[in-house]
């Protein structure tokens, strides 16, 4: 259960209909594997334990005394499983029969959950057996022990307080109003299903979008285990689709019309810490559900489940495609606002031949195009300086004519060597004065060209660079409207190459190529041999980490601990626990010494869950410490 993460299995048995000693013993094969697997939360379908299809076998009492005594032989059998199992079974309550879901931790029953949403429509007429159980609350006597039966159990791990685990059955689901609703709102992090939905055509996607759709909507983990191979009888045909989803993320799926176990993890800390942040998530208190404690040893739980490098970017070709369509459009949209309103019809940006600069003109061509203004509105300054390849300045040049912008070219050089006597610099010394005094001195042209020729000035930073503080500040980190503010850097990249892939000018798409390839670069200390003698990435780390890095802290509150831990096996085999663990430093100091800046941007549409903007997203004092998180990294050794 460390760093919050608690393993579950959603098993289906072949079920022999009628036949609950088979069943049983069935069902303990797959505890025993679930268990060889250190799964602390088992599920298995509804009414396994007889079969779901046995229809008016249920009025016979040998049937339901068999369910019962196989109870106890699974009971006595797994005394020393080290789980929270679900078995769905009949039971009979005062007088009447309920499809239930029986909870079983350590051999002991602790509880019985019965069915809410009785279905009696199309091939289901469970009402011909089954109560429902909506406002039962009663209790069932074994072996002399009182055991509780009521929908309203909600079953609580000692050893992981966050661990709250509710259930229920298949229709209950699919109903207007879940039972898993209030469960969830009265403190549920993780709703189990026991289900015995039949195949139809089309009917696993709506089932998938179902267990998706609500793990979201209750910000829970959710597993279904559905019946499948030996339940198929008459003219029902079952596929074992089995579903493991954490917060609108499908974690697993498993291959239908197969029997198995499908394993994942949920990440509990994490649910808890969403509910936290999302205020209208209500409070557990002010919900009535009976709370029953469970017992797991404490040990690390081996993930199976994947953490993407790139998590801003989607690792399926069409989503990546629409979520580039879809930011691009985003950016354009606020582009277009913001001149409508100014009402101004010419932009202006400062052209690198870098990815950043690009990104923005390619986003102020689409915003002028939107507008119906000729894209000769729009003004680009190329400003070679000291650091200046002909590789970026020429890519610089042939973008703004390839696509029908104005090009300028103001050298700086001379004004920052002028200004460098002013104050007494020796440019020789090539310091951070060296550095940002052309940075400041580029942005001063741009905004003095912005009020000469009535444009708005755009800016080009993107989320990365304001993460880690990785701009000057009153230089490239200022500007009239900040159209990537919100972009991460591994994502900007995408977004270039879609726009490159899309193109049919074969001459942009070449440049755009070339830009592509080109290294990321501030360009402020002269080259090597022509050639980029400063790399960024060289500097503060890849930004394919401190993406990673930024995503966990902010989007999902994770501790630097377990985003250390997490990175190790992201990046295993690209980069080292030595190289992580520096970089994770670098991120955190910088991140927090760098706010200042971010205390004061320029406005930017959000396009994204992480954002930094000072109005929005991220109301963080400029002078916060960064104590506690480089305390907790300088307790872990690369080994860890």
């Amino acid at each position: 259960m460390k760093y919050g993460f608690v393993k579950v299995g959603a098993a289906t048995p072949y079920v022999t209909v009628a036949d609950c000693d088979a069943n049983a013993k069935e069902i303990l094969r797959l505890i025993r594997l679930m268990e060889r697997k250190q799964v602390q939360v088992m599920v298995f379908p509804e009414l396994c334990m007889t079969g779901y299809t046995c229809g008016d076998l249920f009025w016979q009492s040998k049937l339901l005394e068999s369910a019962m005594d196989n109870l106890r032989y699974l009971l006595r059998a797994t005394a020393q499983t080290d789980a929270l199992i679900f078995v769905g079974m009949p039971v009979v309550v005062s007088g009447k029969l309920y499809n239930a879901a029986a909870v079983m931790n350590h051999g002991e029953l602790l509880g019985m959950i019965p069915k809410t949403a009785v279905p009696n429509y199309n091939e289901f007429y469970e009402q011909r057996h089954f109560t429902s159980g909506e406002g039962l609350e009663d209790m069932l006597e074994l072996d002399g022990a009182a055991v509780p039966v009521s929908r309203q159990l909600l079953f609580q791990c000692d050893e992981m307080p966050e661990l709250v685990v509710g259930a229920e059955i298949c229709e209950d689901l699919w109903i207007a109003a879940p039972p898993s609703v209030e469960l969830a709102m009265a403190g549920a992090t993780l709703i189990v299903n026991l289900s015995a939905s039949d195949e139809l055509v089309g009917k696993d996607s709506y089932r998938r979008m179902l267990v998706t759709g609500q793990s979201a909507r209750l910000v829970c983990g959710y597993v279904y285990a559905s019946s499948g191979e030996g339940e198929s009888s008459q003219d029902l045909v079952f596929g074992g689709h089995n579903l493991i989803a954490e917060n609108g993320t499908l974690l697993a799926e498993s291959e239908r019309f197969r029997n198995g176990i499908l394993y994942s993890e949920i990440d509990v800390s994490r649910l808890v810490d969403e509910r936290r942040r999302i205020t209208t998530f209500p409070s557990g208190r002010d919900f009535y559900a009976d709370r029953v404690s469970f017992s797991l040893r404490k040990r690390a739980v081996r993930l199976t489940r994947g953490y993407p490098r790139l998590p801003f970017v989607p690792m399926d070709q069409a989503d990546r495609e629409k979520r580039c369509e879809d930011i691009l459009n985003i950016q354009m949209m606020g582009l277009k606002k913001r001149m409508e309103h100014i009402r101004g019809s010419r932009m202006i940006v400062g052209l690198s031949g870098g990815l950043d600069s690009t990104l923005a003109l390619l986003v102020m061509a689409r915003a002028a195009d939107r507008m119906g203004i000729g894209r000769e509105q729009l003004i680009c300054v190329t400003m070679p300086c000291f650091g200046t390849t002909d590789r970026t300045y020429h890519n610089a040049c042939s973008l703004a004519k390839g696509l029908g912008a104005e090009l300028r070219e103001i050298p700086v050089a001379q004004a920052v060597n002028l200004h460098f006597r002013d104050i007494g610099h020796d440019p020789s010394v090539h310091d951070v004065t060296y550095e940002n005094s052309q940075a400041r001195e580029r942005t001063q042209v741009l905004m003095d060209l912005a009020n000469m020729e009535g444009a708005l000035l755009i800016g080009t930073g993107d989320l990365s660079e304001l993460a880690l503080g990785w701009a000057t500040y009153n230089g490239d980190h200022m500007s009239m409207y900040g159209v990537n503010a919100s972009v991460p850097k591994t994502l900007v990249r995408h977004l270039v190459r879609y726009i490159a892939e899309k193109s049919e000018d074969e001459t942009i798409r070449e440049i755009l190529t070339d830009i592509l390839d080109t290294p990321v670069s501030p360009e402020l200390l002269p080259p090597s041999e022509g050639k980029i003698s400063q790399k960024t990435e060289d500097l503060v780390g890849p930004y394919e980490l401190h993406d990673y890095f930024l995503y966990y802290m902010l989007r999902m509150g994770f501790s630097p601990e377990k985003i250390y831990y997490l990175a190790c096996r992201s990046f295993e085999g690209q980069f080292s626990p030595a190289v992580i663990l520096k970089w994770l430093k670098t991120f955190y100091r910088r991140f927090f010494a760098q706010q200042f800046k971010r205390s004061c941007l320029p406005d930017g549409p959000k396009v994204g869950s992480v954002a930094l903007s000072p109005r929005g997203d991220l109301r963080m004092p400029s002078d916060a410490s960064a104590a506690i998180w480089l305390k907790a990294l300088d307790s872990l050794s690369p080994a860890e």
